[in-house]
């Protein structure tokens, strides 16, 4: 009888190593076969933003050299506040020209995680193209507030250029 016993444990032991194992098989189906599948995804991601990066870097940079080709960057620029040209129409081009620059980089980078650098400098000159010709700084205007007030539009401006292919460096280094 002691005999029969032991083959039933024995059996009923072997029955539950089995189901057990067969129970843990179904849940290894759920898991990626290869501990790297993750990685490699990561990677294929990491990949698709580097790539859109530097897109966005090309293509922004092609319209930055023009841009700046005619109007200058920094201290260089016509709308800096040294400059004799930052209460002229040149610059108000320029201010409209920079914010097409910006409107471009925010509509090319919307809906994409980082680039937040970028965001921030594109929306900034944004506002100071909107506040240059609210100014109405173009025309030359003759009260000191108002010219005042036109400096630090006309500086983020003239920076511009600059500020924008620094945002897309960062956003190669997913910043």
């Amino acid at each position: 009888m002691k005999r029969q016993q032991m083959w039933l444990t024995a059996g009923a032991a072997a029955a539950v190593i089995t189901l057990l194992s067969a129970c843990s098989g179904t849940q290894q189906e759920d898991r990626p076969e290869k501990p790297g599948h993750a990685a490699a995804e990561q990677s294929t991601a990491k990949s698709a933003k580097v790539a859109l990066a530097e897109g966005l870097k090309t293509a922004l940079e092609e319209r930055l050299s023009v841009h700046e080709n005619r109007y200058g960057s920094g201290t260089e620029s016509v709308c800096s506040t040294a400059s004799p040209k930052m209460f002229s129409r040149e610059c108000a081009e320029a201010a409209a020209t920079t914010g097409e620059d910006a409107a471009y980089a925010l509509a090319r980078i919307e809906g994409k995680e980082g680039y937040a650098t970028l965001r921030s400098v594109a929306r900034k000159l944004q506002a100071a193209t909107a506040d240059y010709e609210r100014l109405a700084c173009a025309t030359n205007p003759t009260d000191p507030a108002t010219r005042k007030a036109c400096l630090d539009p006309a500086a983020a401006i003239a920076q511009g250029t600059t500020d924008l292919r620094d945002g897309t460096r960062l956003g190669l280094a997913g910043r």
